[in-house]
């Protein structure tokens, strides 16, 4: 066996259902998501929690009561982000104006350098803590993260943090990650390089990868991960409701030999009853051939094992 292999996955069909936004303004459409959901499956799911949400309005109170329940059934609450809305300067950059404009304004990590991404994570713990709640969990909003992020999410104690296309370990322990030909997560000439998929080796072998998702995850600073996009769902235009459900179907189709399968609900999708059908049927018929499970309990079940 080559690469750096995940142990503890021998058999693993895992499913993992998030509630993303959750926040006072976003509470009833996120409690009716999770309520849709558990018509057609009562299982664990993990709320991301934004503690100081750009949208004002809604009852915190309420908000609070409805997530002490969920963590009383044994879902998990886990940090996404502190704002969740971008307000760092935009660079000039095609990469930049894409992912920071075009693709969410919202990715609040994706530009901010290492001391103010660890002042706003203190934050967000700060605030978790005052009500006497676990996280172990980090997702940054949009599933965006530059640099100044990864390296502030080292002086914390995370189990796992999440991009859209991978699932990353952050208690692994091993030697460091060599990119190709022993030169380094970053290979050749210092060039980041695309991800590599993991390879099976056998039906029991699974691959962690150090590379970076995309452009605001360097590779020298990305933890190893398993690949794994998140089925998601783009509600905000017509297009993207179209074609959104296709995709993921195509997605789980593709993944179907993978040890996890992520699904990702936004508020906006409650309120697009096809979405939401959509949702409920791929949820009811994942569970049929995976084990759902929070994102904490599956990170736990992940050994990071370096080398072979």
């Amino acid at each position: 066996m080559h690469g750096h292999a995940v142990r503890g996955v021998t058999g693993m069909r895992a499913l993992c259902v998030s509630i993303h936004d959750v926040a006072p303004a976003s509470w009833d459409e996120c409690a009716r998501l999770a309520s849709a959901i558990r018509e057609v499956a009562d299982i664990r799911l993990t709320w991301l929690v934004v503690p100081h949400y750009h949208r004002s309005g809604g009852d915190l109170a309420r908000m609070e009561a409805g997530l002490e329940r969920a963590l009383a059934a044994g879902d998990e609450l886990a940090l996404h982000g502190y704002t969740h809305l971008d307000t760092a300067p935009r660079g000039a950059g095609l990469a930049e104006r894409f992912f920071r404009g075009t693709y969410s304004r919202e990715g609040e990590f994706a530009a901010l350098d290492a001391g103010e991404a660890a002042r706003r994570i203190g934050l967000g713990l700060d605030w978790f803590a005052e009500r006497g709640w676990p996280v172990r969990g980090f997702v940054p909003p949009a599933w965006l993260m530059g640099e100044g992020a990864w390296e502030a999410l080292r002086g914390f104690d995370f189990d796992y943090t999440t991009t859209f296309r991978r699932f990353h370990l952050l208690q692994s322990q091993g030697p460091q990650v060599q990119g190709p030909q022993g030169q380094g997560p970053q290979g050749q000439g210092g060039q980041a390089q695309e991800p590599q998929e993991p390879q099976a080796q056998g039906p029991q072998a699974y691959s962690l990868s150090p590379q970076a998702p995309q452009a605001f995850s360097p590779p020298g600073l990305v933890p190893p991960s398993l690949f794994s996009p998140s089925l998601v769902y783009a509600a905000r235009n017509r297009s993207g409701r179209l074609a959104s459900p296709v995709l993921s179907d195509l997605l789980a189709f593709a993944l179907a030999r993978q040890p996890l399968v992520r699904l990702g609900l936004h508020p906006p999708d409650l309120h697009h009853p096809r979405l939401l059908r959509h949702a409920q049927a791929t949820v009811e018929r994942l569970v049929g051939v995976r084990t759902a499970m929070t994102k904490l309990a599956f990170a736990q079940g992940l050994h990071y094992q370096g080398p072979q």
